[in-house]
């Protein structure tokens, strides 16, 4: 069993209250690692460490080549590490092996890499200004200590793309991962030390909201970056603005997909299949809205409830494995209550609906579950989710569908299924969502932005924009007179 300590100023220790928690395989229901529960005290002393981490003349005088050379050995040491975090990230989120495998350890090294080759190229300008004998230029400057708050549905990923731009720029961060999923960023951190960060550069807090919380109000954090659900993220703006400081929120999503007539539908069905169920649903980018015109709309959900109904359901460890278990019993609760709410409410289960025993009762499965005959007002198509539950909402015509599509808090993703360049391009633009893609499923990489519009949250992270998240821009006049 995995015991996890905080990592301050370049020590590992336990709290200072000594209390722990633990954390559970979500396949099996066993306890699996404890880790400490950090006290207000123990996040304070976090703090400080990435103040004096950040201020250190060993860190601000490293050239951008030498954090670069850092942050690349990082992404070495991931992949020469990647079966154990993966295996670490499927134990304890319970996603499936192919997903921890073979997209999140890959992204984490692409991540850290991608961001190496932009330490050397944070560059100012220079501005012609009025006043003569004046030169001015304009500077990125780091903005100091950066709490980062990660999630639970992809822990390890999620953790490399806050902290690999905020290295990069030359801040000290503060990380502190979800309680539920703590092992595998536990193991990164362990990771980051052995490529050569300086003690108090990168600080580990664990533990629950409360944690977070005293994370968020300490006021020598200069910036948040949280990704998290809507409400958390809601308060934590409502927390900062005494002090002003920097916030950035990736929160939640409820991704419309829009079929269009002329689809190919045998790509539309295994594609928003994918889409949606990917990490059994728990992604904020997750299809969850399926707007199918209403010739078609009676066949794609045939197909699509056919489809779900074939896919495996077992154990991330099972290479076989399609549609995992959800993170937590409490999860596994909120997910049956939003389908027995949909029901409810009118909409048509065609199938799911249930929780997985036999031999999978011991952990947190669920049915993948289709729904037919959706309405805009009803609950199953507002709230987000985050589970196996599939919206299929029939249409008219394409206006109809884009504006039922941006009828939503959200603007996370969303998805476009059509055979017709012309529709393609001329449908994305109208669609109120930070990222747009057309027949394929949602995927993330370093060199693209990642954000929403509405409640999906504030800033962008990945390519050059997390850059602008993590730096201020400062401006120097020199009297040449």
């Amino acid at each position: 069993m995995t015991r996890a300590q905080l990592l301050i100023g370049g020590e590992w220790t336990d709290s200072v209250t000594g209390r722990t928690a633990e954390t559970v395989n979500p396949a099996t229901g066993e306890v699996i690692g404890t880790f400490a529960e950090a006290s207000p005290v123990d996040i304070a002393a976090a703090v400080d460490a990435g103040r004096a981490g950040f201020e250190s003349n060993r860190w601000q005088s490293m050239s951008p080549d030498e954090r670069g050379r850092i942050l690349w050995r990082i992404a070495d040491l991931v992949e020469r590490h990647a079966s154990e975090l993966a295996a670490l990230e499927t134990m304890d989120q319970g996603q499936p092996t192919t997903v921890s495998t073979t997209v999140n350890v890959p992204l984490v090294a692409q991540t850290f890499r991608y961001y190496a080759g932009w330490a050397t190229k944070l560059k100012g300008k220079l501005s012609p200004v009025s006043v003569p004998d004046q030169l001015t230029y304009q500077r990125r400057a780091p903005l100091g200590v950066c709490g980062l708050i990660t999630p639970w549905n992809f822990p390890l990923a999620i953790a490399g793309w806050k902290l690999a731009p905020a290295l990069a720029t030359g801040n000290a961060v503060v990380l502190k991962p979800a309680e539920q999923t703590p092992l595998s960023t536990v193991r990164l951190v362990e990771l980051v030390l052995e490529a050569g960060i300086p003690p108090g550069v990168v600080n580990l807090v664990t533990g629950g909201p409360d944690a977070g919380k005293a994370l968020v109000a300490h006021p020598r954090v200069d910036m948040v970056s949280f990704t998290g659900s809507t409400a958390v993220g809601q308060e934590i703006v409502r927390t900062c603005s005494g002090t002003l400081k920097r916030v950035s929120l990736e929160l939640g999503g409820k991704a419309p997909s829009i079929v269009a007539p002329d689809a190919d539908m045998q790509m539309a069905v295994v594609g928003n299949l994918r889409g949606a169920l990917f990490n059994t649903g728990q992604a904020c980018g997750a299809f969850t809205r399926f707007f199918v015109h209403r010739s078609k709309a009676e066949e794609f959900v045939s197909r699509l409830a056919t489809a779900a109904d074939s896919l495996r359901i077992g154990p991330g460890s099972d290479p076989e494995t399609v549609v995992g278990p959800l993170v937590s019993a409490e999860h596994l609760d909120r997910v049956a209550s939003y389908v027995a709410l949909g029901e409810q409410q009118g909409a048509v289960r065609i199938n799911g609906g249930e929780r997985v025993g036999g031999a999978f009762g011991r952990g947190f499965f669920y049915r993948p579950t289709v729904f037919a005959d959706v309405t805009d007002d009803m609950t199953i198509a507002r709230d987000e989710i985050f589970g196996p539950v599939m919206c299929v909402m029939p249409y008219d015509d394409l206006d109809e569908a884009v504006a039922r599509a941006n009828n939503t808090d959200y603007g996370l993703a969303a998805a476009i299924w059509t055979q017709d360049l012309r529709t393609a391009h001329t449908l994305a633009p109208r669609i109120r969502a930070g990222t747009v893609f057309v027949n394929q499923i949602p995927i993330i990489d370093p060199g693209a932005p990642w954000g929403g519009f509405g409640l999906s949250g504030w800033g962008r992270e990945m390519g050059s924009y997390a850059l602008d998240e993590f730096t201020e821009t400062q401006s120097v006049f020199v009297n040449l007179s």
